[in-house]
């Protein structure tokens, strides 16, 4: 006997195939779909579908982009001589939450990860090193994650991008405000000693 009648169970198998859900988050978001109008259903369906028909790659800086380019990159206010490169689409948003950086964005849809066979030509490199003969811009802020990954991308990235002549930085990384020192890790006190400043 199955547990759940075929649709219920297949309305689970495909939402577990979402990043972060589980066996048990995808039975509750399908009993709650379920116990759902028809209407909110629809509407649920339709707003998948239709950010899968508009939603595509920005042409210059492979942000998600109804239009194109992406509005980063349309906004005359932005400076254009700094980019801050970073490994997805939603890191954008993090960066923008800070209200500081005035510069444009390059998504690179991954990090290097020879193990997954995530390579350089796997990752949106091409358009990047395009915007970079122009001589326009000055400095690359790489904003990969603070992970082996990350890490390796970061340093790749420097190699390849330090002999066109642009500045290469890289975000600081260490002790997150409002923990405890105590808690810290090696390697993150290790990095929060390196990137110190002086007051």
């Amino acid at each position: 006997m199955k547990d759940y009648a075929e649709p219920l169970a297949r309305l689970i198998d495909e939402l577990k195939r979402l990043p972060g859900i589980g066996q048990k988050s995808a039975q509750r978001i399908a009993f709650h779909l379920e116990r759902s109008s028809r209407e909110g259903a629809e509407r649920l369906a339709a707003a998948i579908l239709d950010a899968k028909d508009k939603i595509r790659l920005c042409s210059v800086c492979n942000n998600l982009t109804e239009l194109d380019p992406c509005e980063y990159c349309a906004d005359l206010r932005r400076d254009g001589k700094v980019i801050c490169v970073v490994e997805m689409p939603y890191n954008v948003i993090g960066v923008e939450r800070t209200r500081e950086f005035r510069g444009q964005y390059h998504v690179l849809h991954g990090a290097l990860s020879p193990l997954q066979g995530i390579g350089p030509d796997q990752l949106k490199l091409k358009n990047l090193l395009e915007r970079l003969k122009g001589g326009k811009v000055k400095e690359l802020i790489i904003a990969t994650s603070p992970n082996v990954e990350g890490e390796a991308t970061a340093v790749y990235l420097s190699k390849l991008i330090k002999p066109l002549g642009v500045k290469v930085s890289r975000i600081a990384m260490g002790i997150p405000v409002g923990s405890e020192l105590e808690y810290a890790d090696e390697v993150t006190m290790l990095k929060a000693l390196e990137g110190r400043r002086e007051m």
